[in-house]
Parts: C-alpha cells; sequence; structure tokens
C-alpha cells in the first residue's frame, strides 16, 4: 500500500447535515431554484448554525486530516442582517462516566461580520483554523455560525466545504 500526503482535499458538507438552533427553517431551492438549501423564516433573533467538521480522523498523530479552513455558502434577502460570526468548537468525547469537554479554536473569518458578512447578497465566508490541525479519533469540530437577523432578514444556507490535509 502507497502513502498520500495531499494537501488539497475538500469535502463538501450539505445542509441537511448542519444542525439548526433558533427560528423556523424549512427545505427549499435557492439561487433561481437549482441549489438545495435551509430556508429560515424572516424574524427579528439570534439564530445559531452548527457545521460538523466531516474530515478522516486518525488515532496516530500526524495522520488522518488536517483541518485548514471551512467555507460556509449561504444567501440573504429581503433584508441584511445585524451580523454573521463565525467561531469554532473542538469537543473531545468523554470516556465512560466522564462528559465531553468543549475548548474554542482560534479562527479568522474573511468576511467583517457586521457589513461585508450580512449583507443582502450571495455569501461564502471562508473560516480559518490559525493554526491547522490534525484530527484525532476521539475529538469532532464545529463550525458555529450565528446570525443576528433583522425582522424580514431571509437566511438560505446552501452548504460548507471543509478544506483539509490527507495523510494516510
Amino acid at each position: 500500500m502507497g502513502y498520500v500526503h495531499d494537501t488539497n482535499m475538500s469535502q463538501f458538507i450539505p445542509p441537511a447535515a448542519l444542525h439548526y438552533v433558533g427560528g423556523t427553517w424549512s427545505d427549499a431551492l435557492a439561487i433561481t431554484a437549482a441549489v438545495i438549501a435551509k430556508t429560515r423564516v424572516a424574524a427579528a433573533a439570534t439564530t445559531v448554525i452548527n457545521v460538523p467538521i466531516l474530515i478522516p480522523q486518525n488515532s496516530v498523530a500526524l495522520k488522518g486530516g488536517k483541518l485548514a479552513s471551512v467555507e460556509f455558502d449561504y444567501e440573504i434577502s429581503t433584508a441584511a442582517a445585524t451580523s454573521i460570526t463565525a467561531t469554532m468548537n473542538k469537543i473531545t468525547r468523554g470516556v465512560d462516566t466522564a462528559i465531553s469537554v468543549v475548548a474554542n479554536v482560534p479562527v479568522t473569518q474573511d468576511l467583517v461580520a457586521a457589513t461585508d458578512a450580512a449583507d443582502i447578497d450571495t455569501h461564502r465566508l471562508k473560516v480559518t483554523v490559525t493554526t491547522p490541525v490534525w484530527l484525532d479519533n476521539d475529538e469532532y469540530f464545529l463550525l458555529v455560525i450565528t446570525a443576528v437577523c433583522a425582522l424580514t432578514t431571509v437566511l438560505d444556507v446552501m452548504d460548507a466545504v471543509a478544506n483539509f490535509t490527507l495523510r494516510v
């Protein structure tokens, strides 16, 4: 068996794999009815979208997937949002009788939360991990998108794409 070290791997994460908290969501078609999406009904409220990072993990150090960034695709219509912000959590799974431990992972987002990321338009928000990290088999990562929406803001979530290095 050969060795693989590919620094340009990507994994598509469909909207059905995401976890939506707050607001009323429905399955929909977005962008001229050609792309599957989850649509949040207009309401003045804050909603949270958890994006599970679905890349290979490994129990051996420096193997599996090394997460570099995540691109989050969405569309805002009717009215601009107040802000769209991204954070990332690393959850270390608990052993028997112990709870999981959550830790913040430092990231930067390429669109300004209160302006560029929140205006009426179709967006691709790139969230870069400050120090790329190999995913261990006892942990998982969640990109957390917090959308503060105005009364008439409609939010369509299309997908996410995780960018990583694969080493096996």
